[in-house]
């Protein structure tokens, strides 16, 4: 990770998360638990089994806090709710105020992430889980055996720990495919992008996933002329294609040109800047950018943790787990970005939990129990739980899907937000909740409601049951439940009613 010298919030961070004089502490004879990584995984795991008594030690190499503090979640998300309000200003005409150019001062917007990382720091901060009573190391763990770590500290001294139950919470690193030229010319990745501090006049992102996706509305709105490469037919290959057509929609109108179905062939570098080649059906084409941003993918830490002296069996997708994420050694789990499909901050923290429940309580949880809801923050936002209508083999049974726009919600009206819809997927015969989409402003935040739904197996039309606020975006579920009650009714039934309510009448 690329961090500034000379900049007093990012020494702020340093101080808390890999601080100069931290002083490791004495092994102690045998740890109930060892964990290798400090990022979310790691830290929720140490700080559970700390907190139940247990003797807990904590091994970090780079920057407690991982991915998610340090160069993911928190300073993109920081640059986002940036992003979000120049769009505001600028619709400003659509609500009759004047407009504005909302000109951002991309130095200022930079050391406001910044502050603000450095800010929520302490919150994984070295002295914070002493305090809770894990054993911090700060230097690299490496297995020697099937029950013992070897540290080697900042000073290169080297340290043993002996452990009855170890997890690795290694996480996983930017994904960098070798192509011709690579090597010759600069590019970032989301470990060296959160450390500019001038705006790109220009920036090329090779992919078209959440990270490669937020980043160009982000610089788009903040004034660089952005394009995306990418060898997938849709943005956000994972998600709903319909919902992926309203965030490319409102992507190009922020002024961001997409090179979809692209292969990339070649990198060079041509009067200072950056020249990306690629191939689409035959035909040769290329784009040329002042900054290139790499955002293909993940791939996992598993190496130089000597997996292999401890019996840890692993392959380019990481730690070989079952279902109970318990690794081919009995005693080792593994937890986070480098054992999970899902890399994202919220499943690492589930995964921990799994990882104690089973370790210390002889649990049976399953990581093929969790209903893994994520969110990709751009404006508008697209949001996923469960199955889609196309999982039809995975569910066992016939799916079938109700949709609502958000220009038949009220509350979207007044608000002028109503690019968008929200979808919910069940099952057929039954009526129970599989899956939900929503595609919209805050989208993330309305699809809290459908998380416990879908979990409980709740029917479609049980939506219809839930009280809302009026008016509301989320009052978006029980028109669906409404919309999935009504087409539940036979001819001859509503036909019944319509007679019934017209006789009360």
């Amino acid at each position: 990770m690329v961090l500034l010298k000379n900049d007093s919030f990012d020494q702020e961070l340093l101080s808390q998360v890999a601080p100069a004089d931290w002083v490791n502490p004495q092994p102690q004879a045998l740890y109930d638990m060892v964990v290798i990584g400090g990022g979310t995984a790691g830290l929720i795991s140490a700080a559970i089994a700390a907190g139940l008594g247990a003797k807990v030690a904590m091994i970090e190499r780079e920057l407690l806090g991982g991915d998610c503090l340090n160069y993911g979640c928190v300073p993109s998300k920081g640059l986002l709710s940036v992003s979000r309000r120049l769009g505001s200003l600028r619709r400003g005409s659509d609500y009759g105020l004047s407009p504005a150019e909302g000109e951002a001062d991309f130095g200022k917007v930079m050391q406001r992430m910044r502050e603000l990382r450095a800010g929520i720091s302490h919150h994984d901060g070295a002295a914070r889980f002493r305090d809770l009573g894990v054993d911090v190391f700060l230097g690299s763990g490496t297995f020697s055996g099937p029950d013992q770590v070897q540290v080697t500290q900042n000073d290169q001294t080297t340290v043993d720990l002996k452990f009855k139950r170890a997890v690795i919470a290694t996480g996983a690193r930017p994904l960098v495919f070798p192509m011709p030229g690579l090597d010759e010319v600069s590019y970032h990745t989301n470990l060296s992008l959160f450390s500019l501090t001038e705006l790109p006049e220009s920036l090329a992102i090779v992919g078209a996933g959440p990270i490669g996706i937020e980043m160009a509305q982000a610089f788009a709105r903040f004034g660089s002329k952005v394009t995306v490469i990418a060898m997938d037919e849709q943005i956000l290959p994972r998600e709903d294609p319909e919902a992926a057509a309203v965030v490319r929609e409102a992507l190009e109108g922020d002024g961001i040109v997409f090179e979809m179905r692209a292969k990339m062939s070649s990198v060079t570098q041509r009067d200072g800047s950056k020249v990306v080649g690629f191939e689409r059906d035959g035909q040769n084409g290329e784009v040329i950018a002042s900054e290139l941003l790499l955002a293909m993918g993940r791939a996992a830490n598993v190496e130089g943790i000597g997996l292999e002296q401890a019996g840890v069996e692993f392959d380019r997708r990481g730690i070989k787990v079952n279902d109970n994420l318990r690794s081919t050694n009995k005693r080792i789990f593994a937890a986070g970005d480098v054992a999970g499909s899902f890399q994202f901050t919220h499943s690492a923290d589930a995964m921990a939990r799994l990882v104690i429940r089973n370790a210390f309580f002889f649990g049976r949880g399953k990581v093929s129990d969790l209903t893994m809801p994520w969110s990709t923050y751009t404006d508008p936002e697209v949001a996923h739980v469960g199955l889609y209508a196309s999982d039809a083999e995975q569910a066992g049974c016939e799916l079938e899907t109700l949709r609502m726009d958000f220009s038949e919600i009220d509350r979207n009206i007044l608000e002028s937000e109503t690019e968008g819809f929200a979808k919910v997927i069940f099952e057929k015969k039954s009526g129970k909740l599989r899956g939900a989409t929503v595609v919209g402003a805050h989208a993330g935040e309305l699809l809290g409601e459908m998380l416990l739904a879908v979990n409980k197996r709740m029917k479609v039309s049980e939506l219809s049951s839930i009280i809302h606020p009026y008016p509301t975006s989320i009052s978006i579920w029980g028109r669906l439940g409404d919309k999935a009650s009504g087409a539940r009714l036979t001819p001859g039934v509503a036909k019944l009613l319509k007679r019934i309510i017209g006789w009360r009448r």
